[in-house]
């Protein structure tokens, strides 16, 4: 079953960030993200993680969609804070923790308050200056809606292949996830790129 994942999925809302275009969310998030990297400390990061969550929940993300977005970074943000905490104490620990949850949770924000076609009409039209340089703005369009819609695939075959290995009572064996896993998602890009070829948007003659 595909996981309920606000990153790349769009949730109709009557909010002012539903309401609000794409330009001053991407904005926003930009300044936030280069706001808590370069707050020295644990607070700043913490404060907008916290206020992140809060946003989330008033746009609609539900809370069990929140935690499977967060829950793929559990072993990855398991071993930095571990290093950190070793390494430099609990408040950088806390901080490099803070700051990638935060982020996620932003840009799940601006996603799921933002509808695809929005964010790709936008795309189109920032990257419409740039067709002089050959940038054909419709591909890069294409490009960045593909990459946002395949993270809940991706998420789905982690999820469903873990599913299987615990069934077969390998859930401890990370080979018996990763590798069919792997093999699936390659399968899935190869499928992907195959269906575009066959529509003619990867001939360059089609630009």
């Amino acid at each position: 079953m595909r996981r309920s994942l606000p990153i790349g999925l769009h949730i109709p809302g009557d909010t002012v960030l539903h309401r609000l275009s794409p330009g001053p969310k991407l904005s926003a998030l930009m300044v936030l993200s280069i706001a808590i990297v370069a707050s020295p400390g644990p607070i700043v990061p913490v404060i907008a993680f916290v206020l992140a969550v809060i946003v989330a929940r008033w746009v609609g993300i539900s809370r069990r969609a929140l935690i499977d977005t967060l829950r793929p970074l559990a072993l990855v943000m398991a071993v930095a804070v571990s290093y950190q905490l070793w390494a430099q104490g609990w408040p950088k620990a806390v901080e490099v923790l803070a700051t990638v949850l935060g982020l996620v949770v932003a840009a799940s924000i601006v996603t799921a308050t933002t509808a695809m076609d929005e964010m790709l009409d936008a795309i189109v039209r920032w990257l419409g200056p740039f067709r002089r340089f050959g940038v054909n703005p419709d591909v890069v369009a294409l490009t960045f809606s593909l990459m946002l819609t395949s993270i809940p695939t991706v998420f789905t075959i982690f999820g469903e292949t873990r599913d299987a290995a615990v069934a077969r009572g390998m859930g401890r064996s990370p080979r018996a996830t990763l590798s069919p896993a792997a093999v699936r998602v390659v399968a899935h890009a190869y499928s992907t790129g195959d269906a575009l070829h066959a529509r003619g948007i990867t001939d360059p003659e089609c630009d």
